[in-house]
């Protein structure tokens, strides 16, 4: 547990020194504030953030999780050239890039809504909401990211896998659903698109998210079914179990192969 610290301690020094870690909290920090002064509706505002959450984030999450892995190579074959075990260094970097990424996102959503707070106290709820989504969304996209970096050893490959994996998480997803959808409109899919819809990490915070604001006849021909399972507590724990799911498993890959990989 201490070497994992001092591992987790030396990488937040690293990532807080990072020019990207700071343009990405200052980009959220001017793009929260101009939402909040610009329109001045609390509500509107938390569903911009929405699309911050289910688009923006995963994006940049997943590529800077490649980029560091890939340039951090000599210093992961350096630190395995001391007597540390493999799981203790892969933790120890991914909790590092974990928690600097979602602090960032904190306080890039965070410093303008307390500037504004007096438009947000009806809204605790919905915030806390689009807080947790993005930080699963952090958590679920780095994992990946970390997979796919130690799985592929060609740079340009590992990067074009990563984006492709974001595309298909925020917009082929959608489209194969819709699709599947339309071919099949005579038949009762209200259930199966509902549990299509649960494996993808970026439709479940877009679906809590929602459903917060009582909109979800605007989500589609599944709406009424997804209000009726995802519109009550009940709903919530099981979509937080989903994304929880969706945090470990890439971790999970990932340990596995860092365990097994020749580097």
């Amino acid at each position: 547990m201490k070497v994992l610290s001092k591992i987790v301690k030396y990488q937040l020094q690293d990532a807080f020194r990072s020019r990207w870690l700071a343009a990405y909290t200052l980009f959220l920090i001017v793009f929260s504030y101009g939402l909040i002064s610009l329109t001045g509706d609390s509500s509107k505002v938390v569903l911009s953030l929405m699309n911050l959450v289910i688009t923006i984030v995963p994006l940049i999450s997943i590529v800077f999780g490649t980029v560091y892995i890939y340039n951090s190579r000599d210093y992961i074959v350096f630190m395995l050239s001391q007597p540390i075990d493999r799981k203790i260094l892969f933790l120890g970097v991914y909790l590092g890039m974990c928690i600097s990424l979602a602090a960032a996102f904190i306080t890039g959503i965070i410093l303008p809504i307390l500037f504004y707070a007096n438009y947000f106290v009806n809204n605790l709820a919905d915030i806390f909401i689009v807080l947790i989504s993005g930080i699963f969304e952090t958590i679920i996209f780095i994992g990946l990211s970390f997979y796919i970096a130690i799985k592929n050893d060609n740079k340009l490959k590992g990067f074009g896998i990563s984006i492709f994996c974001w595309l298909f998480f925020t917009v082929i997803f959608d489209g194969i659903l819709l699709m599947i959808l339309q071919q099949f409109q005579d038949y009762p899919l209200e259930k199966v698109s509902l549990l299509i819809i649960s494996i993808n990490p970026i439709d479940l915070a877009r679906i809590w998210i929602t459903l917060s604001y009582d909109i979800s006849s605007l989500m589609g021909y599944t709406s009424a079914v997804i209000k009726d399972i995802y519109g009550t507590g009940w709903g919530s724990f099981i979509t937080i179990l989903l994304l929880t799911v969706w945090a470990l498993w890439p971790l999970l890959l990932g340990l596995r192969n860092f365990n097994r990989k020749d580097m």
